[in-house]
């Protein structure tokens, strides 16, 4: 249960974001900030009393810098980040162009280190918070097509591992993990074809794609007291995908 938490969730309005902003309410969550570059689908959010939409783009320093001074301001308190925004700009090696490298690794790698640079002083100030970052098993595992999204979600792995031991100095209770979504009912693959979905379903052990409530619940798990003893990990929910 997240009863009496106060969260920031990054990418909340559609898809993966959108599920772990309703499963949060769900667990008793007190306030979430819903962070999305555009809050046109929050609008049914906009008299809840717990969600506030926000229009951010986590890859914009200072304007993520000035909410987070914001919230600094009003005494807000920040028990959980949930690092979900990201993209895909797929090619082959040989065929990806530098700005779809770029707009892949801005989003993926440096909105996560953004939010999270700019989130950490709250959660060190109160010597206690929880950060859950989505990787992906592309991350773990590569993937053809994939070498700027795999590039992405490696490196958030890498910085979880690193915020685990850094920011729990002193005897801080502040605890960073990832999670890894293998293939997953989202709007980015909803106009993949039909041979491509069955394909994948074939190498999946539990024959299904993943549903966004499979990849909220196992967030919502590490975000909550009970897993006040994980950090530094990597819960992969791919359904055997990647073993």
């Amino acid at each position: 249960m997240l009863t009496g938490k106060h969260c920031v969730i990054t990418g909340a309005a559609q898809g993966i974001g959108r599920a772990i902003v309703e499963t949060f309410v769900e667990q008793g969550a007190t306030k979430i900030y819903a962070l999305d570059r555009n809050i046109d689908n929050m609008q049914d959010w906009q008299t809840d009393a717990v969600i506030v939409p926000v229009a951010l783009d986590v890859c914009d320093q200072d304007a993520v810098a000035n909410w987070v001074q914001t919230l600094h301001q009003q005494h807000a308190v920040i028990d959980i980040l949930v690092n979900n925004a990201g993209i895909t700009r797929d090619n082959l090696l040989t065929k990806m162009s530098e700005s779809d490298w770029d707009a892949v690794i801005d989003v993926n790698l440096k909105g996560v280190f953004t939010m999270t640079q700019a989130i950490a002083p709250l959660m060190i100030a109160q010597e206690r918070g929880a950060i859950v970052s989505l990787s992906s098993v592309v991350g773990t595992d590569g993937n053809i097509g994939q070498t700027n999204y795999a590039a992405s979600k490696g490196g958030v792995i890498a910085m979880t591992k690193t915020w685990s031991k850094e920011l729990a100095r002193h005897g801080a209770q502040i605890r960073a993990n990832c999670v890894a979504p293998g293939f997953i009912e989202t709007p980015m693959t909803a106009n993949l074809p039909d041979k491509v979905i069955e394909m994948m379903k074939g190498k999946t052990p539990l024959g299904r794609m993943g549903t966004a409530q499979d990849i909220a619940n196992a967030i919502s798990f590490l975000a909550s007291d009970n897993a006040s003893f994980i950090t530094g990990q990597t819960l992969k929910v791919d359904g055997g995908l990647v073993i």
